[in-house]
């Protein structure tokens, strides 16, 4: 079991680190909170089931951990991070100015959704968990869920004006033209 154990767990880093960058926005303390939920996990693997899906259980972890973290900087006060770097370099060309300017927008409209929803969209969306999955990480039953993911996805594609072309019948486009 110590092998499997770990070897999921290693394979099972990138997510972890991509879900911990959504909840603190920052590679530094992802980089902490990754590294923390991982000794969590391997102290208390005994409690994992196996047959189950090691992600979600460890998605679990790691949220109550950045919970944790976030209660004690309450009382800690206000921290500072001084590593102001760009999240992505320019590239030269239309389409990929196009594309980047895209992707920060897209970017901006999830970082802007209710902490609850963007969650909920990471999991399920990015991660694949499926609805109870999501729902035992995030201790939340499966319709309030459901009904987060369809908010979430209902303001992005409204912000983002995804919805706006499927809404035109084709004899509006035979208007314009």
């Amino acid at each position: 079991m110590a092998i499997d154990f770990n070897g999921k767990l290693v394979n099972l880093l990138p997510n972890l680190r991509r879900f911990a960058l959504t909840l603190c926005k920052s590679r530094d303390v992802a980089d902490d909170l990754v590294q923390q939920t991982c000794q969590k996990a391997i102290i208390n693997k005994t409690s994992f089931e196996p047959g189950t899906r090691m992600d979600a259980w460890l998605f679990r972890i790691l949220r109550n951990t950045w919970i944790d973290m976030k209660r004690r900087q309450q009382t800690e006060g206000t921290q500072i991070d001084i590593d102001q770097e760009p999240v992505m370099p320019r590239y030269d060309g239309e389409t990929a100015v196009e594309s980047r300017l895209m992707l920060e927008r897209t970017f901006n409209e999830i970082e802007a959704l209710p902490d609850e929803q963007r969650e909920v969209l990471l999991l399920v969306c990015v991660e694949e968990l499926s609805y109870k999955e999501a729902a035992d990480v995030l201790d939340a039953p499966i319709g309030t869920v459901m009904s987060r993911l369809a908010r979430a996805r209902q303001k992005l594609t409204e912000n983002l004006g995804i919805n706006n072309a499927a809404k035109r019948s084709p004899s509006d486009e035979r208007k314009k033209g």
